[in-house]
């Protein structure tokens, strides 16, 4: 997009959106993987299974770096909220200060007990002390995600605050942190997270299975994370009709934008691509008859807000259909994926390692995984507009106004750019000189091919 004039409001919507999208994939590691080292050395304690406490061990030492790059970019974050946001900051800043502080409390609980574990491996005569080290660390990272999105929560509906002359005053901050949009919000933010971090690290074993690596470490590394996987996207699809339902009640408007759902009616469809007209009628769209009012209410006959109830200069941006169209593409993908691999496990287990084909769907799973979760953000922050705060305060009123914005993102690109060829590099070589089956030889432990 070229600007005939400098506008400090587009830069600062492109820089934080740039700012979010990279540090989204470090921070949704940040809290999925933990959860997942817990569960293998959980697994290889109980069955005194050294293949599943070595998964624990490598999982834990690419994790230190995903850490390392996420305190960078939630740093950058932090800044960028006082110098691109002054003005949001100054009305809402009291009320989400609360949950600001306990995100950096939670994640120095995490970086405290983190440190701890990965320096006592083997230290202890009982394996399970170590093991309880690590629940700290699962707990403060996925509380740093949950402080941090009851922020996010409080800006699609604001609680706990009362408003007069677009200023907050009389702040509650629990009631503040209690908004009507936390429930689903938290929880979706979790689930996704803890489903994209087992479809990360399955993508791994299943391209070490594909590479003709076929060593029973790399099958347990699959069979776990893909079963984890098939249970976190069932949550996942929960929470998402529950979302839904919020949406309705709380934000009619992005509901009805996404299914350009004009006219107040009950029994409405729900609608999958298609063409909007000037005089909004939809072209070529799959309608599926009562879906609407099932996934807003859960009844086929309940009454649904139309667009046309809504005062036109707080419509979102109808655009938003094609990206939920898109995300519900991408879900029903990993499900399929998912599904099938357990399928396979129970039906004919040999195939759900070694046919190539569902291997190669795997693989292609992970990237799919993080895609949904970056389109996730974008669908709910353009859903959100034209508000910064739903109700009280505009984007356009929240920006800076300063003349260097664009000076800015091109220093925070360079910065992000280092920052994502360094890791890679970095987790490629940590593994690639060092495989399983040879740290597994090292610690005299055999390994075949059965299971």
């Amino acid at each position: 997009m070229l600007l005939s004039t400098y506008d400090p409001v587009f830069y600062s919507r492109i820089l934080t959106s740039f700012t979010l999208a990279f540090h989204i994939i470090f921070a949704t590691l940040g809290v999925g993987v933990p959860l997942m080292i817990a569960i293998a050395e959980w697994i290889g304690i109980k069955r005194n299974d050294p293949h599943y406490l070595l998964l624990a061990r490598r999982w834990a030492r690419g994790f230190v770096i995903t850490v390392a790059v996420g305190v960078v970019t939630g740093t950058a974050i932090g800044l960028q909220l006082s110098l691109l946001w002054p003005s949001f900051m100054r009305v809402a800043g009291q009320s989400i200060a609360l949950p600001l502080f306990m995100e950096t409390f939670a994640f120095f609980f995490e970086a405290i007990f983190l440190g701890i574990y990965l320096y006592t491996w083997d230290r202890f005569k009982n394996r399970m002390v170590h093991f309880w080290l690590l629940v700290p660390v699962v707990i403060g990272s996925s509380a740093s995600a949950f402080f941090i999105t009851i922020v996010n929560a409080f800006m699609n509906a604001p609680a706990g605050v009362t408003v007069e002359n677009g200023k907050i005053i009389d702040i509650e901050p629990f009631g503040a942190m209690l908004s009507p949009a936390m429930p689903t919000k938290v929880s979706h933010v979790l689930i996704t997270a803890y489903l994209t971090c087992a479809l990360v690290l399955a993508a791994i074993a299943a391209w070490s299975l594909l590479k003709g690596r076929k060593h029973v470490y790399y099958k347990k590394a699959l069979r776990l994370t893909m079963v984890s996987a098939f249970v976190f996207i069932i949550g996942s699809a929960i929470i998402g009709d529950l979302s839904g339902k919020y949406l309705a009640s709380y934000q009619p408007e992005k509901l009805a934008a996404m299914e350009w759902h004009f006219e107040t009616s009950k029994n409405a469809p729900l609608v999958l691509g298609g063409i909007l007209t000037e005089d909004n009628e939809i072209k070529y769209g799959l309608k599926i008859p009562y879906a609407l009012s099932i996934l807003a209410h859960g009844l086929p006959n309940a009454e649904v807000t139309g667009l046309n109830d809504i005062p036109e200069d707080e419509h979102p941006p109808l655009i938003i259909h094609y990206l939920f169209d898109m995300k519900m593409g991408l879900v029903a993908l990993m499900t399929l994926v998912t599904t099938v691999f357990i399928i396979l496990l129970w039906r004919k287990r040999h195939l759900a390692f070694s046919n190539k084909w569902m291997l190669r769907a795997i693989i292609v799973a992970a990237p799919v995984a993080m895609l949904t979760i970056e389109h996730g953000w974008i669908f709910s922050e353009i859903g959100r507009q034209p508000w910064i705060l739903r109700g009280i305060m505009k984007t356009s009123e929240g920006a800076t106004v300063s003349d260097h914005v664009d000076t800015m993102l091109l220093l925070f690109s360079l910065l992000y750019i280092v920052l994502g060829i360094t890791s890679i590099r970095v987790l490629t070589r940590m593994f690639r000189n060092n495989p399983a089956e040879e740290e597994l030889k090292t610690r005299g432990i055999e390994g075949g091919g059965n299971q």
